[in-house]
């Protein structure tokens, strides 16, 4: 039995609860470090993918998990990172410095479209996220300057002191880098007064407010962080896919998103790229079982997205922690067996005052 003893105060807000923790994500870091070694080049590429999908999944698990804001239309925040990332390059501007300045520019153009929508909460706040992503849509299909319209733009290949990042491998590795970073900057945001500001307003706004934490001011900065994340991993995701259209960028990117995030595992950061190789490794399960599935459901163009579909309502009824949230609950009975109860995780009826408000 593994116990983690605390002896002071900065224990609770240290970056690794203890050397274990820390071990585990270097060994983690290390085998995917050397996943190119082992594998084809397809599945690099796909390994890739989840990667810019796990820092998608961090932008959103900043948002809806850990402040309490519920978006619908983050699908629209990753393309404008993706079209800035692309105008940048044809601008002649460096990969290195196209990269940090789409990020920033995402998250400044999100932030300010949607400043008056922050001081929504709940089922208004994600309605008005949604009228903000089909805003965008729309300005991805008329301002053809910027986007090409319809017929969509080609994304041009990226580079880094001439040397090409197109081929699986550097791109791999570039979308490790990217999203080690982003991983560590998200958990050191988390343990800073900013960070736990946010979660105060997540557990309850009226306690946080009467705590002195200025409601707007912490949503905008969460909304900031999270769009700029979102634009990262639009850039990436725009050099993935080497072509970008309106199309590439609809409501069904925003609920495969939110799939990302409540199938990982609402509120945890592992949660995020668990929920990432899920999505993205499911088209591919799915393709391979087609042949199983009788013929008049293989034959469904729609398949995909009706299985998507179902596994978000199964997690939402029988697993709301997601897959994270199962495999703290496994490795919970494995701890303290046989003393284990099924009562341990049962949610209390019992609420303070202040929730009672919400």
């Amino acid at each position: 039995m593994h116990i983690v003893q605390k002896k002071s105060y900065d224990q609770d807000i240290n970056l690794f609860e203890d050397m274990r923790e820390l071990a585990t994500y270097g060994g983690l870091f290390l085998c995917l470090l050397a996943a190119p070694l082992v594998l084809a080049p397809f599945y690099v590429k796909e390994l890739a993918l989840v990667l810019i999908f796990t820092i998608a999944g961090l932008s959103l698990m900043l948002l809806v998990g850990y402040t309490g804001m519920v978006s619908l239309g983050h699908g629209a925040i990753v393309g404008l990172g993706a079209y800035l990332q692309c105008w940048l390059l044809k601008q002649e501007v460096p990969f290195l410095l196209s990269l940090p300045l789409a990020s920033l520019a995402t998250g400044l153009a999100a932030t300010i479209v949607s400043f008056p929508a922050l001081r929504l909460s709940g089922m208004y706040l994600a309605i008005a996220t949604l009228a903000i992503s089909l805003l965008l849509t729309q300005m991805y299909t008329e301002w053809t300057a910027f986007t090409g319209g319809l017929q969509g733009v080609a994304v041009p290949k990226p580079f880094i002191f001439d040397y090409p990042l197109s081929e699986p491998v550097p791109f791999y590795l570039v979308s490790l880098l990217l999203t080690t970073i982003c991983l560590f900057a998200v958990k050191n945001l988390l343990r800073t007064r900013t960070g736990r500001a946010m979660i105060a307003l997540r557990d309850s706004a009226v306690a946080a407010r009467s705590m002195g934490v200025d409601e707007v001011r912490y949503k905008a900065l969460a909304f900031f962080a999270s769009s700029g994340l979102a634009g990262l991993s639009g850039a990436m995701l725009a050099h993935y896919v080497g072509f970008i259209s309106p199309e590439s960028f609809d409501f069904l990117l925003s609920v495969k998103l939110l799939i990302v995030i409540l199938v990982g595992g609402l509120g945890s950061l592992p949660g995020a790229a668990l929920g990432a190789a899920f999505v993205v490794l499911l088209p591919q399960l799915t393709s391979l079982l087609k042949d199983s599935f009788p013929g008049s459901i293989a034959a469904q163009p729609s398949l995909e997205t009706v299985i998507f579909g179902m596994i978000l309502v199964g997690t939402i009824i029988w697993e709301p922690q997601g897959i994270y949230g199962r495999w703290l609950k496994i490795k919970h009975y494995f701890t303290v067996f046989p003393t284990y109860r099924k009562s341990t995780f049962v949610k209390q009826k019992k609420f303070v005052k202040t929730e009672r408000m919400r």
